[in-house]
């Protein structure tokens, strides 16, 4: 391994809600089962077991569809209360191993292990042996040289034991093959490579990450300004992004969940700049920025998608908010598909230094407008000059 090269350990609990319902009830070990609401008052799937997956139900999945195609699957309430218990303790085992710990959710996180003398494969099989014996819970892990291609190692190694049984998968990416692992994979493995943009790649040629890579990266710049270069980065396996060891979980969001689906363009889009305008007081109000925008979308099937990007700078301007939001939303959204729930959010928080926001009069009101202004530049950047309208250009769309 290269001098240089890190050890990056991405670290994915398997079923993790079902696992702490098995500990409870081991009458459920083995059987279909699904965590969440009753079908009778619209319950969604939040979690399934790998033997109720053997008939086609999956994660926000409405719970009566998930009844229809398994009509002897068990239903068991959430108790969130003891999932947030059990990750304290995995989280515990990481932090122990190392301090270095990226946490991105209940049920995941990032490890870097770099300055240990063990090797990746053996402190991956170290900390699965460990939370599998201390905590009884399955967990898949994925080992590399960054956070890109570990956490695609996990998903490929998940992907690759679908035995109707957890799959406490393990895959070990080592230095300098991370190309070569990526190249057969499609597109949409990448980080930052949604339906519509696969649609461009694909109309490039580009069916998989091996295309991409092969793609000059200049003609890329050219046609997804710096995204297109993140791309080319990205499919050569090159992902120079540190841990963020602090609670991920810092974020602020706003979420509305329409009485009726809604499929109109132009009302979808005035929602997102409501809650883009709603987060931006928020934070304000708050003293903080955030450098990670999220876009949350639910189907009509209950399907909810997540996308993000993260900016150079943070902010907490509704006008980068809004425009990011809307980019994300243009990736994702597909016209005429009906939205059941929307919502922007805003992580990686923090505060600037001493000011209480950046945005007030501490700054003279020219260095304000410079500092908004250079980061409505990378947006447009990243996604093109048409992204961004001020309120007295914009015209709904029709």
């Amino acid at each position: 391994m290269p001098a240089s090269a890190r050890t990056i350990i991405h670290l994915d609990l398997d079923a993790f809600f079902c696992a702490v319902e098995e500990q409870r009830d081991p009458t459920l070990i083995g059987q279909p089962f699904a965590v969440g609401g009753r079908p009778e008052v619209r319950g969604v799937v939040a979690s399934c077991s790998y033997a109720a997956r053997q008939y086609g139900i999956h994660s926000a999945m409405p719970m009566a569809q998930a009844i229809r195609r398994c009509p002897q699957l068990r239903i068991v309430p959430q108790r969130f209360a003891a999932y947030r218990a059990a990750s304290t303790e995995v989280m515990a085992r990481l932090t122990a191993l190392t301090p270095l710990v990226e946490q991105l959710s209940i049920d995941e996180a990032f490890l870097d292990v770099t300055a240990l003398a063990a090797s990746g494969e053996h402190l991956a099989r170290q900390l699965q042996r460990t939370i599998r014996e201390d905590l009884g819970l399955p967990c898949s892990l994925g080992v590399a040289t960054n956070k890109l291609v570990a956490k695609i190692a996990t998903d490929v190694g998940k992907a690759a034991a679908r035995t109707g049984l957890a799959p406490s998968a393990l895959c070990i990416v080592p230095a300098g093959t991370e190309a070569t692992f990526l190249a057969p994979l499609p597109t949409r493995a990448l980080w930052g490579v949604g339906p519509r943009t696969a649609e461009h790649l694909a109309a490039l040629g580009i069916h998989t990450i091996g295309d991409l890579a092969r793609y000059p990266a200049d003609a890329l710049m050219r046609r997804f300004g710096k995204h297109g270069a993140a791309l080319a980065r990205h499919a050569r396996g090159i992902d120079e992004r540190a841990l963020e060891v602090t609670h991920v979980a810092k974020s602020l969001s706003k979420e509305q969940t329409f009485a009726q689906d809604v499929q109109e363009e132009a009302v979808l889009r005035q929602t997102l700049r409501h809650q883009a305008a709603a987060v931006a007081s928020a934070l304000q109000r708050k003293g903080m920025q955030g450098t990670t925008i999220t876009l949350k979308l639910r189907w009509s099937d209950f399907t909810t998608l997540t996308r993000q990007t993260t900016l150079s700078t943070a902010t907490n301007q509704e006008a980068v908010i809004a425009a990011t939001a809307l980019h994300l939303f243009t990736e994702t959204w597909q016209a005429g598909l009906p939205v059941r729930l929307i919502g922007v959010g805003v992580s990686g928080l923090g505060t600037p230094g001493a000011q209480a926001t950046l945005w007030e009069s501490v700054l003279p009101q020219e260095e304000q407008r410079r500092q908004v202004e250079a980061l409505l530049e990378e947006v447009r950047a990243r996604f093109g000059e048409r992204i961004i309208w001020w309120g007295r250009e914009w015209k709904p769309a029709h």
